[in-house]
């Protein structure tokens, strides 16, 4: 199988199987002298990992990273100097439960990817979904917490807007409440609609679809290229890639085309440090493919995992009529986790271009 690798250089390539014995990634185009440390990897390792509240998967994964090539050692204990090698990391897995997948050995889960990889690659690991599975995302939170360390200022993050049909009140908006809910919700009265929400779900054995707003700060004015190098391009390609996603939106996004000209068009004025000053952010901090200083604004939406205890039609591997119904231990709403994935995308997608503008332009943008 091929197409394991993102990115131009600052290309991410991730390996492993969601019951196989490790996941891991290998990190090319680091340039050395980046400084980070084990422990901020961890920490955003522990946002998207597993078994953390009734409202994910049960699945038990301590998901602790090891760094084993591509550094020097730091100051401190737990801190690294890239060298400009390639980094490797590695998870082992510990909580795999191949036994809950025998059932569905030959038969095709609907809304999975089983028997489009049958179709393929005339094999599928059925064990979880093998590399279709969320576990391989960890790898690319990891990545994304490199990173975020390449470009000056740069930070990410993100948010869930909505679940199902249910979205927040951004009047409410606070960063801060993020950390402090298990939904990584920024409206604190929303969160405890979306408890009592999934809460309902979960007992039926059901799922829920999720919408997930990430922002990233500080992107330097100048990033990507007009045509086939269009930094929204990439990070759209990059959000797209994750797992159960079925959309994705910068800035106004689909609300766009409702709007006229004069409301859309993001209008300046001369800044104090002789920039443009724009006074809107329609286009999401990104124009004619290239970023424009202002913050950049990405959503995406996340489809109910298929993954339920309601029995749904299907067919197995030689063709015959079954009900399908999916045990093991699965997410109510995935797009809970994918919060801290869509951070990652969206770091590594920025830092590509960054290292991409400078190798063409020689520019250091601030």
């Amino acid at each position: 199988m091929s197409h394991n690798t993102f990115g131009h250089l600052f290309r991410v390539t991730t390996w492993g199987e969601s019951h196989g014995t490790a996941i891991g990634c290998v990190i090319d185009g680091t340039p050395p002298n980046i400084r980070f440390s084990l422990a901020e990897i961890q920490a955003e390792l522990d946002r998207r990992r597993p078994g953390q509240s009734r409202y994910t998967t049960q699945r038990q994964e301590l998901d602790q990273v090891r760094v084993l090539s591509g550094v020097m050692p730091g100051e401190a204990e737990g801190d690294y100097v890239s060298t400009g090698t390639p980094i490797a990391l590695q998870i082992e897995n510990t909580d795999q439960r191949s036994k809950d997948y025998s059932d569905i050995a030959r038969r095709y889960r609907p809304g999975h990817a089983d028997v489009t990889y049958d179709v393929k690659y005339g094999i599928r690991d059925y064990r979880g979904g093998g590399r279709s599975s969320a576990r391989e995302t960890a790898m690319r939170v990891a990545a994304g917490a490199i990173a975020g360390n390449i470009v000056p200022g740069l930070k990410v993050r993100g948010a869930l807007v909505a679940i199902g049909d249910c979205w927040i009140d951004r009047s409410r908006w606070d960063w801060d409440e993020v950390s402090n809910n298990p939904f990584f919700c920024p409206d604190a009265e929303t969160a405890k609609r979306w408890a009592e929400l999934l809460d309902g779900v979960r007992k039926r054995g059901s799922s829920i679809g999720a919408v997930v707003e990430i922002v990233a700060d500080g992107v330097p004015a100048g990033l990507g290229a007009p045509i086939y190098g269009k930094l929204d391009a990439d990070i759209a390609s990059g959000l797209m890639s994750i797992n159960a996603v079925k959309g994705v939106e910068i800035g106004e996004g689909f609300a766009a085309a409702a709007l006229s000209g004069e409301e859309n068009a993001d209008e300046m004025r001369p800044g104090p440090d002789g920039r443009p000053a724009y006074l809107s952010n329609h286009a999401g901090g990104i124009l004619g493919g290239i970023s424009t200083g202002q913050p950049i604004v990405a959503r995406f939406a996340v489809k109910p995992t298929s993954s339920i205890l309601t029995p749904r039609q299907s067919v197995d591997a030689d063709g015959n009529a079954v009900d399908v119904m999916t045990k093991g231990r699965h997410d109510p709403c995935v797009g809970i986790r994918a919060v801290p994935v869509g951070e990652a995308m969206v770091a590594c997608a920025i830092a590509d271009h960054y290292l991409r503008d400078r190798g063409q332009t020689g520019a250091v943008r601030v």
